[in-house]
């Protein structure tokens, strides 16, 4: 098969050469672009260049004919004169084009009464459309007549964030500020998050990775969940100041329990020795999820926390639709996607090796552990645990900015 540059460098030759040629050394140099390019080639070279196959045999045929003498050699034929030859259908038919349009305009995708409202525009369902309107025309006539359009096959793109909270910007600035006086006081900032959840087993990993040729990895067919084996789902902890990372590998519930206990292996693991004099610090997470400032669990686990290694934690959510600023995602969780692009995970010690190895040449350093540990889900805090969290809600937007205090009982 041959890739997308490929099919533009010839579609690029030939609108150079084409004012240049007639009618019979532009089937001339296309049946010689076709032999040059083997199996396959005549494919290729219709599809950039418009010609039809037909048109390309018959430069063939006449390669073949004159085989050693060239073509200049060969008896003149009959050349057609300027505009000469069947006109092109577009031109005989005058509202093909604006038939064909109006079915593909962006327009009718809002338009319930659109023909192809709730159809697949392809090539051939629009050449069914057409002819049910009077046209007489086929699937590659379609597909030639688009891309002289200027039409292409386009994928969908993620760019819309929905609609946009009005104090969003004010909240970017609010948490810049507030981590950027934590580290001048030397006071640990982390951003938390949770990784997409992988299977485990011998299942296909999206990426390449260099291997013998034609020796691929060979994976299962079909991505079911192994039973025994299920899912794994890594927690991170990223230290912004240290470009240090934690994650904890957890085989049971996503849960605020799990958040937070991720967050206790992290203190007693490397924050603590990192930040020994340190009575604060600050945690900027997304706003849903396990750690979602809502979630009244993880406000309870954190105080549990507090009150256990006598911090005062400072919590700064980012605004709803925004994950992607949180630094985790682009500092540590993209360069684990990358240490491990097509491997399988075929077990869980697996996946805590590949994130405990994942480095970057500004110096990163992940450390990962796997926790066994079961985590309930449907906890419900009542009103009376809740009012006992020793809470100070920020003056702006303390929904998302809050401070939680060690008890002095604990």
């Amino acid at each position: 098969m041959f890739n997308v540059e490929v099919i533009e460098a010839i579609q690029s030759k030939y609108t150079s050469f084409l004012p240049y040629l007639n009618e019979r050394t532009r089937r001339a140099w296309a049946a010689m672009e076709a032999i040059a390019m083997g199996n396959g080639g005549v494919s290729v070279v219709a599809q950039a260049t418009g010609l039809s196959r037909n048109t390309i045999a018959a430069g063939l045929r006449d390669l073949q004919e004159h085989e050693g003498e060239g073509l200049g050699a060969a008896s003149p034929q009959q050349i057609r004169r300027p505009g000469g030859g069947r006109k092109h259908i577009e031109i005989v038919d005058d509202t093909l084009l604006d038939d064909l349009e109006s079915l593909v305009e962006p327009t009718t995708r809002g338009d319930p009464e659109s023909p192809l409202r709730w159809t697949c525009k392809s090539v051939t369902n629009l050449a069914k459309k057409l002819q049910s309107m009077g046209h007489q025309v086929c699937p590659k006539t379609v597909y030639n007549l688009l891309r002289g359009m200027n039409y292409s096959l386009q994928s969908n793109r993620k760019t819309q964030e929905g609609a946009e909270d009005p104090d969003r910007d004010q909240q970017f600035q609010h948490i810049a500020n507030t981590v950027t006086q934590f580290q001048q006081w030397h006071r640990p900032v982390i951003s938390v998050d949770t990784k997409k959840k992988e299977l485990i087993g011998n299942f296909k990993n999206n990426g390449q990775e260099w291997q013998p040729a034609k020796q691929p990895v060979q994976v299962n067919m079909h991505d079911f969940k192994d039973d025994e084996l299920g899912k794994v789902i890594p927690y991170g902890v990223y230290d912004l100041s240290f470009n240090q990372g934690w994650v904890s590998v957890g085989i049971d519930h996503d849960t605020a329990e799990f958040a937070v206990e991720s967050i206790r292996h992290w203190w007693n693991e490397m924050g603590q020795s990192l930040y020994p004099r340190s009575k604060h610090l600050l945690i900027t997470a997304d706003c849903g999820g396990s750690n979602g400032n809502r979630t009244r669990l993880w406000k309870l686990k954190l105080q549990e926390f507090a009150d256990e290694v006598g911090l005062t934690i400072d919590v700064c959510h980012f605004p709803p639709g925004t994950s992607k600023w949180n630094k985790i995602e682009h500092r540590m969780f993209c360069h684990i996607t990358q240490n491990w692009r097509g491997r399988p995970l075929t077990s869980r010690q697996v996946v805590v090796n590949l994130i405990s190895h994942t480095t970057t040449p500004k110096g990163l350093e992940i450390h990962a552990m796997l926790d066994e540990n079961t985590y309930d889900t449907g906890i419900e805090v009542t009103d009376e645990e809740f009012n006992t969290i020793a809470l100070h809600k920020r003056r702006f937007h303390g929904d998302w900015n809050y401070q939680i205090k060690p008890r002095l009982a604990a």
